[in-house]
């Protein structure tokens, strides 16, 4: 069983997913968000093609610890996806992932130009290989 990582930002979704070993995260795709019911049963097939028993969603929590208007909508995505599939949910502090994303990047020599969509899917292996490391 596999586990799919979500970053969500305010215009794309960065998608990673672990190998059946739940040993390595890879980047998997970066969605637009365009209508959220699209993008949802698009996640809920991703889930079902794939053999995914858990869903990590990268929560936004504020420097000060605390939960601003970006956590809400990230519950309220992952609420809205669990109406949709059966999988365990779970919420992984995201702060400074898109940070750390960058400096990869940065030391990769990755033009600033070509990064659009890379970086959001890059946070959600970085998310998601933090979930992994920890179990």
């Amino acid at each position: 069983m596999r586990v799919l990582s979500i970053d969500m930002g305010k215009k794309r979704i960065g998608l990673a997913m672990s190998d059946e070993l739940r040993i390595i995260a890879s980047p998997y795709e970066v969605l637009e968000i365009k209508e959220i019911e699209q993008v949802l049963s698009y996640i809920t097939r991703i889930i079902s093609e794939n053999n995914v028993s858990t869903v990590v969603m990268g929560l936004p929590i504020n420097m000060d610890g605390t939960e601003g208007d970006a956590a809400i909508s990230a519950r309220e995505f992952m609420a809205k996806l669990q109406q949709k599939a059966d999988f365990e949910s779970v919420f992984v502090d995201e702060r400074l992932s898109s940070v750390e994303a960058n400096n990869i990047l940065d030391e990769a020599g990755v033009h600033w130009s070509k990064r659009k969509g890379i970086v959001d899917s890059l946070a959600a292996q970085i998310i998601l290989q933090k979930y992994i490391d920890k179990k």
